[in-house]
């Protein structure tokens, strides 16, 4: 991040009551607008990036149902199904000319939504996004979370895991509660099959616009190449590897990850 200092601008937030799924949805700032979609260890839903953007775009954060403020619906199993709800959302807000930045999951869910429609999209940042198989049958494209235990997973999702701002010991009660609801919704959504959709990778020739693919060099969790590859798959891509940093580039090195998106938005 910046050295320099931004003031704190006031934010509003309110449920929206969608046919879908209810959502719990902040917004910062004016202007031209953002949707900031968060990954499934929500660090995004608290960074200083967002007061610093919202000094020039509406940045628009819809917490993801199951996480926030409203529970993730039976009728909703998978990141597909969902993206249908924000799809709901961008038409509910009369979003148009936006600029979608999306963080794993979330940069998943955002291939989502672009490959069924794009027209109100202008172009989107994705950050170690998930959501497609790569490699073949018996390959493991994206590591076992939930096979390993705390530290190992740690160390696949940072290149310093003191770097990550969430360690369970020492979360109060409440906080504690909020990441087990967050991690059931995260493993309904997708465990079966594991972090990707089969189908994805066959629509994303649909999205024509724009992106940008950020990559933490040291990422364990899905690796370089991965990322390369899918970049490949989207047909106007830049890739960008941020050295020294792994999963959450944007949590480990905010003073490299910010400049490098604020100057796409730009």
């Amino acid at each position: 991040m910046s050295s320099k200092k931004f003031p704190t601008v006031r934010g509003s937030s309110r449920i929206i009551n969608l046919p879908i799924a209810d959502f719990f949805v902040q917004q910062f700032g004016s202007g031209s607008p953002i949707l900031w979609l968060h990954s499934e260890d929500y660090y995004e839903l608290s960074l200083p990036l967002i007061q610093n953007l919202a000094q020039k775009y509406k940045v628009i954060v819809p917490w993801m149902p199951g996480y926030g403020k409203t529970d993730l619906p039976n009728k909703i199993r998978t990141i597909d199904d969902l993206s249908y709800a924000y799809l709901d959302l961008l038409e509910k807000l009369k979003l148009q000319k936006l600029r979608l930045v999306g963080f794993s999951v979330g940069g998943w869910l955002a291939n989502e939504i672009a490959s069924k429609d794009c027209s109100r999209i202008s172009k989107m940042s994705l950050v170690c996004p998930l959501g497609v198989k790569i490699g073949g049958p018996y390959d493991r494209d994206i590591e076992d979370i939930y096979y390993h235990p705390t530290a190992k997973v740690q160390s696949l999702k940072f290149s310093n895991p003191k770097q990550d701002p969430m360690v369970p010991t020492e979360l109060s009660e409440s906080e504690a509660f909020v990441l087990a609801r967050s991690k059931e919704t995260t493993a309904k959504l997708c465990w079966d099959p594991y972090f990707h959709n089969p189908t994805l990778k066959n629509r994303l020739h649909r999205i024509t616009v724009k992106t940008q693919v950020i990559w933490g060099s040291r990422n364990r969790l899905a690796k370089v190449k991965y990322g390369k590859a899918y970049a490949k798959l989207l047909p106007k891509s830049d890739f960008v590897s941020i050295s020294g940093t792994g999963h959450f580039p944007h949590v480990e090195r905010p003073d490299r990850f910010d400049p490098i998106l604020n100057k796409f938005l730009r």
